[in-house]
C-alpha cells in the first residue's frame, strides 16, 4: 500500500493525546480529504473501541491510530516521596495538602495493541519507542500500514529495519511530547526543516514531516524538501471539533508572542507548550521529576482540576512554535484552505 493513496491531501492531523483529537475531528479531516488522526495512548480498551467505533459511524475513510509504545513503571514510596516533594510549590499555591497517588500509572500498551489490532484501521503510527518485529509483522499480516515517529535519522533507520512502511519526522519546534527513543530527548535538537532532508537521503521509505508546519508554504517546502506528507498538531488543535477546553483554545488562539518551551515538569518527558505558572515554578527542578509515565500520572489531578477550573496556569498547553498562527476553523475547512494555500505556493 503506498503512503499517498490512502489519502487524497498530503496532510495527516496530529493525533495530539488527552482528548483533543476527537472522533469528530478524526473523521472531519478523513472526509476533508486529509488523514484523521486519533490518539488511543490515554484510553481503556473500552473507550478505545467505543471512540473507534464513533469515528467509523462518521466516515469510510481511510484513518489513523495512534499509540505511545510503553511499558509500566513500578516506582517504589521513596520515588512518589521525592517526586511530591517536588510538587510541594505547586501544591502550596493551590492550597492542596496531598498529592492524590493515582489508581494506576498508564495503561497496558500490550491490551492497548490487541484492541487497535483487531480495529484494523488503515494506519496506525507510533511513539516514544520502537515496536518489536514481531508487532509490526502482526499489523501488516492485518494489512495495517505502521508508521514510526522519529528525530533523529538514526532513530529513522530503525524504523526502518523493522519494516516500517513511512516515518513521521519530528523536528523540535513541534508541540506535544518528544519521540525520541535512542540517546538523550536533548540531544535531538534539529529543527523540522534540518531533520527532513537528512531522514529523506537516508531512508527507502515515505517520510512525513512535522514541526512548525502551519499553512500552504509550509506543506509546499515540506514536499519540495522530499516529504510526502506532513503532520500537523497545532494547526488542528483550535480547529472547532478539537477536544480541548474553551480556556485553553482562547490561549492558543490569542497566543501572540508568547513563548513556547519545551519542560520535562508536566509528564516526565520533554514535550513543547505555551510557558504558564506551573512550568515556571518546576523550572529548577524539571530534570529531577520521575521519568514518563510516572510524573504524567502524578500530575494528572493538578491538570484535572485545573481544566475544570478553567485554570490555564496550571493546564498543560501544549502547542508548537507556530502557535502564533494558529486559525480557528472548522477542521474541513482548514484542509480546504491548506490545500489552495499549497496550491498558491506551488
Amino acid at each position: 500500500m503506498n503512503l499517498n493513496e490512502l489519502f487524497q491531501h498530503p496532510i495527516v492531523q496530529g493525533p495530539m493525546a488527552g482528548g483533543a483529537s476527537t472522533p469528530a475531528l478524526v473523521a472531519a479531516v478523513s472526509n476533508a480529504g486529509g488523514l484523521g488522526s486519533l490518539a488511543i495512548s490515554l484510553l481503556t480498551p473500552e473507550a478505545m473501541q467505543a471512540q473507534i467505533a464513533q469515528i467509523r459511524a462518521l466516515t469510510d475513510k481511510p484513518f489513523a491510530l495512534n499509540l505511545f509504545v510503553q511499558k509500566t513503571p513500578a516506582p517504589d514510596a521513596d520515588e512518589l516521596a521525592r517526586a511530591t516533594q517536588l510538587l510541594r510549590p505547586v501544591l502550596d499555591a493551590l492550597a492542596w495538602p496531598d498529592l492524590p497517588i493515582p489508581a494506576k500509572w498508564n495503561e497496558d500498551f500490550e491490551a492497548q495493541f490487541d484492541v487497535l489490532l483487531a480495529a484494523r484501521p488503515a494506519v496506525a503510527s507510533f511513539t516514544f519507542d520502537i515496536l518489536t518485529l514481531e508487532h509490526v509483522q502482526r499489523l501488516h499480516a492485518a494489512g495495517i500500514f505502521v508508521i514510526g515517529t522519529i528525530t533523529t535519522v538514526a532513530e529513522a533507520l530503525a524504523w526502518q529495519a523493522i519494516g516500517a512502511d513511512a516515518v513521521i519526522a519530528s523536528g523540535i519546534e513541534s508541540g506535544g511530547h518528544r519521540g525520541t527513543f535512542i540517546g538523550a530527548q536533548t540531544d535531538a535538537t534539529l529543527t523540522c526543516f534540518e531533520l527532513l532532508p537528512l531522514v529523506v537521503a537516508a531512508l527507502d521509505i515515505p517520510v512525513i514531516a512535522a514541526g512548525g508546519i502551519m499553512n500552504g508554504a509550509a506543506i509546499a517546502r515540506a514536499l519540495a524538501l522530499g516529504a510526502s506528507a506532513v503532520q500537523m498538531g497545532t494547526a488542528f488543535l483550535v480547529t472547532d471539533e478539537s477536544g480541548i477546553v474553551p480556556a485553553y483554545k482562547n490561549r492558543l488562539l490569542t497566543a501572540g508572542n508568547h513563548p513556547t518551551r519545551l519542560t520535562r515538569a508536566f509528564s516526565g518527558r520533554y514535550a513543547r507548550g505555551l510557558e504558564n505558572r506551573f512550568m515556571q515554578m518546576m523550572a529548577e527542578v524539571e530534570t529531577q521529576v520521575p521519568a514518563y509515565p510516572v510524573q504524567n500520572a502524578l500530575t494528572g489531578s493538578i491538570r484535572a482540576a485545573a481544566t475544570k477550573a478553567g485554570d490555564t496556569e496550571f493546564m498543560s498547553l501544549w502547542a508548537g512554535t507556530g502557535v502564533n498562527s494558529a486559525r480557528g476553523m472548522p477542521a474541513a475547512r482548514l484542509v480546504a484552505t491548506l490545500v489552495a494555500e499549497l496550491k498558491a505556493a506551488t
